[in-house]
């Protein structure tokens, strides 16, 4: 009988373990890093994607930026990165960067709105990059950023 016992708390223990594990996790996702940036001769307060969940969620599902100027995404490595409208619900603007000067702008990019994730517009730099910043649509052109400008990492 303590034989069935001793295997009965283990059970306990490891549902608890993976309960635990479980909600770990979600709080996680709602943790974002944030960042202050400087472009254009602005400071901005910015969320961080650099893990693959933040990544692939990025602005959808957001009503806003709320207190924040724009999102960054760090990619680890330089390429031509897609960035799709997955989830969204504003228009953004999209600057890409290579290392610290921006290299292409879209900016206005408009919602795809019910729209499968096969058939979501992909939306591509020129040129190789490595950073990613999404800003609310027309905020690249209220704030003049153009291709060649440099950024800089604040905290």
């Amino acid at each position: 009988m303590d034989e069935d016992k001793k295997i009965q708390s283990w059970h306990w223990i490891v549902i608890a373990l993976i309960i635990l594990s479980f909600f770990s996790l979600k709080i996680y996702s709602f943790h974002w890093p944030e960042a202050t940036l400087k472009l254009a001769n602005q400071d901005l307060r910015v969320l961080v994607a650099k893990d693959s969940y933040h990544l692939i969620k990025g602005l959808g599902g957001r009503e806003s930026l709320g207190n924040y100027d724009g999102m960054i995404f760090v990619f680890n490595s330089f390429a031509k990165h897609a960035i799709v409208m997955r989830d969204m619900e504003f228009s953004i603007d999209i600057v890409w960067l290579s290392g610290a000067e921006v290299v292409d702008i879209a900016p206005r990019v408009p919602l795809d709105l019910a729209v499968s994730e096969a058939n979501l517009k992909r939306y591509y730099s020129r040129v190789d990059a490595n950073l990613v910043l999404e800003f609310p649509a027309g905020w690249v052109e209220k704030s003049g950023v153009k291709i060649g400008d440099r950024l800089e990492v604040i905290q």
